[in-house]
């Protein structure tokens, strides 16, 4: 990436809904250029997609709740076969797969604690490679302005960087 493609996506994760016109002006450079630039940054997968960021609770799932998971045994047919599984889940917004004493990290979000607690005992508890969880209840989320916003690696302040 050089500092073109990089700028572009600075501008990008600031607002993603800016015409190709608005942010070939804010770059100086011709429409076409960017929207060339835009698209190679697409084919090379640095830009995944767009998305709406929408309210749970907008759409009746106001109780959140993260669900560490454990399962056994460890192996990669177990973890790739659960991680379908709950990727799948209409109440899992997202699934982390993770190390140390938890194996998986459920975002889930639904109606109301009874709704979680039916998720928890009619989906989780009845796998048979779950072997335990546990479940925190989210009480308030505060999030980054721009929770996808990431410098490249080589732009990284020095500050952060672990050494």
């Amino acid at each position: 990436m050089d500092e073109l493609d990089s700028e572009i996506v600075r501008l990008l994760q600031t607002d993603a809904r800016q015409s190709n016109r608005e942010l070939a002006r804010q770059l100086g450079i011709a429409p076409s250029t960017c929207l060339e630039r835009v698209r190679a940054l697409h084919r090379r997968g640095v830009i995944r997609g767009y998305h709406a960021d929408i309210d749970p609770a907008a759409l009746n799932r106001g109780v959140q709740a993260l669900v560490s998971v454990q399962v056994r045994p460890l192996s990669r047919t177990v973890i790739d076969s659960f991680k379908a599984f709950a990727g799948k889940l209409p109440e899992v917004l997202h699934v982390f797969v993770l190390s140390g004493g938890d194996d998986f990290l459920l975002h889930v979000a639904v109606q109301d604690l009874d709704r979680l607690h039916a998720f928890l005992t009619d989906q989780l508890s009845k796998r048979s490679e779950v072997t335990g969880f546990r479940t925190s209840v989210i009480f308030q989320q505060v999030s980054n302005t721009a929770p996808t916003r990431l410098p490249p690696a080589d732009q990284t302040p020095a500050a952060t960087r672990l050494g």
